[in-house]
């Protein structure tokens, strides 16, 4: 006797509550997560800021003095705590002026969720009073990116945003709610999304490229690492130490992979690219295998593409397909998450310690110390240097701080001078270079990590640009503490003027107003340091002090950032003055 067997299929009831759009926002925020966002009120977002109004026991909100501070604060907060960070502000004007931070969150990959307000649906295209295109506007210079114009859609469209900014390849998303879409209800319900169709956020990694990998690396007489911040990204911290310490590759890095290895791991062999250090720049010239970990091969590290790294067999542990050969073509690609990749490839590869290939390294450090390094860490001159301010910060921080720069000069110093011993500690803006980031990243990034250091460098010229954010530190009391080298130039156009432009300065000297009394007009505890005498003492009342500090360093005016690699340039053609 057959006995047929039926299946019940048990349906899940999800329990909804009948709820306006606008409080539909706030709950989505609440169930993945997020306690903090930065943002600016307006008309088209405000039914937002109402009902965030009732929630503000459990979602706090950073009123920053400017949409672009909200998106950097943001940065700041994701790169330092590793989480999503969230940034609201209204149509129009408050739109646009996230621009600039969400093309800096693209090209960094850094998981961010912005939400702006929208006119009603039925004034979209008429020219309504603060109505701007922004799906338009950031449809370049995002992951993704919707406009919501029913409130039923809500929950699931951001649900797919906070999946999409943190999954693979992190990055922004932008999100617009029309007004309308905020007033209407809807039955609330809340599933996380899991998945995307078509989007494949980690490809499946090869077994066969890992075997070809390890096959070139345990044959390989003169290999080099160039890692980024794909190993932070991917939390492969450890992943990379024990690879690196197994096969005993010299390891350089971009300025954003900075942190992922502690500066003084002997094998740590410094900063690529244009202004990076003399040795691993010659020697990728010179190596035989290159690995390339988490990183997108950026013009700023090449340098002529026509001369990169020609001699050498490429491997190129990527995420994301679109970055394989396109500026360097690999001999072997490695796809996957690096944490996983490394992870397969350490049983694989054989013990080596390539001695005599590292000493090559530190001859060449030899050179640059003697004639770069030494006279910007102990300067003989009467005028202080910029590199001096970072080794007193690293005497009273000793490498646990974390260092937010601007861009320029400082920059430059910063990375090459800063000394880490944790992961998420060098924060800055790599690839679109946007002056104006440091400040509000710094707050961000202190209140991702708030039993952390932060310290913004930050020059006179970018400080200025998002300086009415010392009153969200003001207003939040949150203890940043900024330091601003003074050259009163521009400094980084300035020495590129001199070098390439026969010394015309056109439009790159600063007068600047009494930073300490701007400071202090804020309620910040301030100082100016003009002597070299004075400078220890300053950097250390700086960071005993409880609350935010700012101190500004009145630097040599004409200082120039050495090594460098011209525009255009081979990178072994790097020049030292």
């Amino acid at each position: 006797m057959e006995t047929q067997t039926q299946t019940i299929k048990k349906e899940t009831k999800v329990s909804t509550e009948r709820m306006k759009g606008a409080e539909a926002v706030i709950r989505c925020l609440l169930a993945e997560g997020v306690d903090l966002i930065y943002g600016y009120p307006g008309g088209a977002i405000m039914p937002v800021y109402d009902e965030l109004y009732k929630y503000q026991d459990q979602l706090h909100h950073v009123l920053t003095r400017h949409e672009q501070g909200a998106t950097h604060a943001a940065q700041g907060y994701a790169r330092s705590s590793g989480k999503v960070g969230v940034a609201i502000a209204t149509s129009g004007p408050g739109a646009t002026n996230f621009v600039t931070g969400i093309a800096d969150a693209q090209i960094d990959s850094t998981p961010m969720v912005c939400i702006t307000g929208q006119v009603g649906s039925h004034l979209l295209g008429s020219d309504a009073f603060q109505e701007t295109d922004i799906i338009g506007i950031s449809t370049p210079i995002t992951k993704w990116n919707h406009q919501i114009t029913k409130a039923e859609d809500i929950p699931a469209v951001l649900a797919k945003a906070f999946y999409i900014a943190r999954s693979g390849r992190p990055g922004p998303v932008l999100i617009d709610i029309t007004k309308d879409a905020q007033f209407g209800e809807l039955d609330f319900a809340y599933e996380k999304c899991k998945g995307v169709r078509s989007y494949i956020p980690v490809p499946e990694t090869d077994l066969h490229s890992l075997e070809a990998a390890a096959e070139l690396i345990n044959n390989a007489k003169k290999p080099m690492i160039v890692f980024g911040q794909g190993i932070i990204l991917g939390e492969a911290e450890e992943e990379l130490k024990n690879f690196i310490e197994k096969t005993g590759i010299p390891s350089a890095w971009t300025i954003l992979g900075l942190s992922a290895l502690p500066t003084a791991h002997t094998l740590n062999v410094g900063m690529v690219g244009m202004h990076g250090n003399y040795g691993p720049n010659k020697l990728t010239n010179e190596c035989d295998v290159l690995l390339a970990i988490g990183m997108r091969f950026d013009d700023r590290v090449t340098g002529d593409l026509e001369k990169y790294a020609k001699q050498a067999k490429v491997i190129h542990f990527e995420i994301d397909p679109a970055e394989v050969d396109k500026n360097v073509k690999a001999d072997v690609a490695v796809m996957g998450n690096v944490k996983n990749t490394l992870a397969q490839i350490l049983p694989l590869v054989q013990p080596n310690t390539h001695e005599a290939w590292l000493q090559e390294f530190r001859d060449y450090d030899a050179i640059e110390y003697d004639k770069v390094i030494k006279e910007e860490l102990y300067p003989g001159n009467e005028g202080l240097s910029m590199g001096e301010v970072l080794r007193g910060i690293n005497e009273e921080t000793k490498g646990d701080a974390v260092i937010v720069s601007d861009v320029g000069q400082h920059q430059m110093i910063a990375c090459r001078y800063a000394k880490f011993t944790k992961t998420k500690s060098n924060i800055t803006s790599g690839g679109l270079g946007t002056m104006g980031f440091a400040l509000p990243a710094a707050i961000g990034a202190k209140m991702g990590v708030p039993h952390r250091e932060v310290v913004a460098i930050i020059g006179d010229g970018g400080y200025q640009m998002t300086i009415q954010e010392l009153g969200t530190i003001f207003q939040t009391k949150v203890p940043v503490k900024i330091v601003v080298l003074n050259n009163e130039f521009l400094g980084m156009v300035r020495q590129w003027q001199q070098l390439f432009f026969d010394k015309r300065y056109a439009s790159t000297e600063m007068v600047n107003p009494d930073f300490v009394k701007i400071a202090e007009g804020y309620h910040i505890q301030a100082k100016r340091v003009t002597r070299r005498e004075d400078l220890q003492e300053s950097i250390k009342e700086m960071i005993a002090c409880k609350d935010s500090y700012f101190l500004e360093v009145c630097v040599e005016k004409e200082n120039n950032i050495f090594p460098m690699v011209p525009t255009g340039a081979s990178v072994s053609d790097i020049r030292l003055e």
